[in-house]
């Protein structure tokens, strides 16, 4: 069962019909799990005596003051840490995708899928940030060397590793597997469409001014902060039951809130 519930699901895929121990190609969907409770103890004891729903609000409150006076001292530390800080982000979501996947491919022992997978992130990479860099350092560019030759050709080298990663995949395939290596072939490359294309767009905008990364980062806190005080404090509709906690009241008060803050 442990097995069972480690497998992605795709389409049409009937109730039950799953056995552990047969090698089909149509793995089972993920079980999500809700997050544990990662209180700070020492913020449990001091707010004891509060009721659970105003403990839980301060506990929200007091950690959101923290994430945000963290979020102005790396916009503090200027462009440089931001970018860092976007490419560590962009890292690890792109990790937390692939495992999912390599649960089903580990269980196939099929070769090969995490190595292309981070093969591909680091071309996909290299592409985008290599027209990054011929762009906004073009005088650096054109006073080195290898930096010339690396520009001049960077789109040739960039389809040249691709290539040689789609070769390795081809080699990879095996027999009655087909459908699953190309379903996670193409959830590799849905994964870098989302991640790595959304943060080359972050960085982009970094070059175009801090302004453009601090405003549309800004609105998303200011309607988490708006949609949660006015759910909080108006709530009684529910807006969805994926999110049972989720109100109408909320989802409308922070949406103009959004847009005030925005037009400010």
């Amino acid at each position: 069962e442990a097995e069972s519930d480690d497998r992605l699901g795709l389409p049409g895929d009937a109730e039950g019909e799953c056995d552990v121990d047969s090698k089909t190609d149509t793995p089972d969907a993920p079980v999500s799990t809700a997050d544990s409770d990662n209180t700070l103890e020492y913020l449990n004891k001091a707010l004891e005596g509060l009721p659970p729903r105003w403990k839980n609000y301060w506990i929200r409150g007091l950690l959101s003051i923290c994430m945000i006076s963290g979020f102005f001292l790396i916009i503090y530390m200027g462009p440089i840490t931001l970018i860092f800080v976007v490419m560590c982000v962009q890292i690890k979501c792109f990790h937390e995708i692939i495992t999912i996947g390599y649960r089903v491919y580990h269980s196939y022992e099929l070769p090969w899928f995490r190595t292309l997978s981070w093969y591909f992130l680091i071309c996909v990479n290299y592409f985008f940030y290599g027209e990054t860099v011929a762009d906004s350092f073009g005088a650096l560019v054109r006073r080195e060397e290898p930096l010339q030759f690396l520009a001049r050709y960077h789109r040739f080298i960039s389809f040249t590793l691709y290539l040689a990663g789609f070769c390795m995949f081809v080699l990879s395939l095996v027999k009655k597997h087909y459908r699953l290596q190309f379903y996670m072939f193409a959830w590799t490359h849905v994964t870098l469409l989302i991640v790595v294309t959304q943060s080359h767009l972050v960085i982009q905008n970094l070059f175009e001014g801090m302004i453009w990364f601090i405003v549309p980062i800004s609105i998303v806190i200011c309607n988490d902060i708006m949609a949660y005080l006015f759910g909080f404090f108006f709530g009684r509709t529910p807006l969805i039951k994926l999110s049972p906690k989720k109100t109408w009241e909320g989802f409308i008060g922070g949406f103009f809130s959004t847009v005030v803050f925005g037009f400010i």
